[in-house]
């Protein structure tokens, strides 16, 4: 006989939409877009998505979230698609998740969880595998925590103790938080190590450019095409995860460092914010934001609103300083999508097409600006037999003009405050 069973990743779309929030928010976010998104970020992992519905909520009810009718009208809808996997576009309480599987028979997952499963399948490297994995934890804590205490499963006691023993849910809540304590020890050392990389650029150095911006916003291509780099571009939501610097030479002749960086969303979650901290102390480091948007994309405003949210949040808990807005130069890219660079006037933005190229130079040559701006000018004049004095100026500055005579060299530099410091005490 065929088997019928339905594959295990059949999946439905849940959005509890209640417009009063909605209204609050700091850009307007339509409930269609919303719910395309949570599609895309469904498709990401692998689940097959056959039902979505938008639900609207007149206020939201402590047991289940959605209405006793909206539960029950779920039910049927995805009895008929043969679901077993529902995605609720919002943060459930363990309660609430666990009474929608049961009246629906199938598992829920939150918008938390969903970002969750996409992270853990795109960190590859060590550092961004122990984030996950902490996020992970302090997630299912909460789960064991609120929702499993009413359980009573138990282990017997161990030597002479005697008594009930230690109920299975207080064994796991303590292993989970054993687990927890060594992951951030790990985390420390891996951004100490971060700090001493950073330290040393400081040393010997040269900007750092950092791209930000909503996820599937293309700046991993915008990054590839800037660097002749091979980083993971996909149309897809979190393609990358994973910090990746790479050098890049300004028009000037200026070395800079630029940063790719992990795509923001929208209700970002909680654990995820504060295990990303290390990923998003590059953007506290940077000269300078490259803040790219996707202008062809319908709730582009609202998702630059999201992105700047989440900056904001960082300047609260002192990761970010308060002057990044003064640092920040908004790129729009997908230019080619709208038609080209020359359909997209924007006041204090730059329009580029990473695909085509499009608009790259001008990019290249605000960056240039904006770096330069902040320099200090040098006059010096320079023995021509102190060779090292007139190597390192080459090294750690721009020449702008350069007069040579039978015993000195005179050199206008552009060069960092620090920089100007340093070559005074050589």
């Amino acid at each position: 006989m065929r088997d019928t069973a339905p594959p295990p990743n059949r999946a439905s779309i849940l959005l509890p939409w209640d417009k009063s929030v909605a209204r609050l928010a700091e850009a307007a976010r339509s409930p269609e877009a919303r719910l395309a998104e949570a599609v895309g970020l469904a498709a990401s992992i692998g689940l097959v998505v056959v039902h979505e519905h938008v639900f609207t909520l007149r206020a939201p009810t402590p047991a289940t979230l959605f209405g006793k009718g909206q539960v029950e009208l779920a039910r049927a809808a995805l009895a008929e698609a043969e679901v077993n996997v529902v995605v609720v576009d919002a943060t459930l309480s363990p309660v609430q998740q666990r009474n929608l599987e049961t009246a629906w028979g199938a598992k829920v997952i939150d918008r938390t969880g969903l970002i969750l499963d996409i992270f853990g399948a795109r960190a590859h490297t060590r550092e961004g595998a122990l984030q996950v994995e902490l996020a992970h934890l302090e997630y299912q804590r909460s789960r064991l925590v609120r929702s499993w205490t009413h359980l009573e499963r138990q282990r017997g006691g161990f030597g002479f103790l005697g008594g009930p023993g230690e109920t299975q849910i207080e064994a796991d809540r303590r292993l989970i938080g054993e687990r927890i304590t060594r992951l951030r020890a790990e985390l420390e050392e891996v951004r100490r190590t971060r700090g001493l990389h950073r330290g040393a650029r400081k040393r010997v150095p040269h900007p750092v450019v950092a791209l930000v911006g909503y996820t599937n916003a293309g700046k991993s291509s915008l990054f590839n095409a800037l660097t002749g780099a091979t980083v993971m571009a996909q149309d897809q939501l979190f393609a990358t995860l994973d910090p990746t610097m790479r050098g890049l030479i300004l028009p000037s002749g200026r070395n800079v460092i630029l940063s790719d960086t992990v795509g923001f969303i929208s209700s970002l979650p909680t654990e995820l914010v504060a295990a990303f901290r290390a990923t998003l102390e590059e953007v506290s480091e940077a000269d300078i934001l490259l803040h790219v948007r996707d202008a062809a994309h319908s709730d582009s405003e609202a998702q630059a609103a999201d992105v700047r949210a989440v900056l904001n949040r960082m300047t609260q808990d002192g990761t970010l300083d308060e002057h990044w807005p003064a640092r920040t130069l908004e790129v729009l890219n997908k230019a080619d999508l709208l038609g080209g660079v020359a359909n997209i006037i924007q006041a204090d933005a730059i329009a580029v097409s990473a695909l085509t190229g499009e608009g790259l130079a001008r990019l290249l040559a605000e960056i240039d600006h904006r770096l330069a701006a902040a320099l200090a000018l040098l006059t010096v004049e320079i023995p021509v037999s102190d060779g090292a004095r007139i190597a390192w100026a080459y090294r750690h500055a721009e020449v702008i003009t350069r007069h040579d005579s039978e015993t000195h060299v005179r050199l206008q530099l552009r060069l960092s405050p620090a920089d100007k410091a340093r070559f005074e005490q050589l």
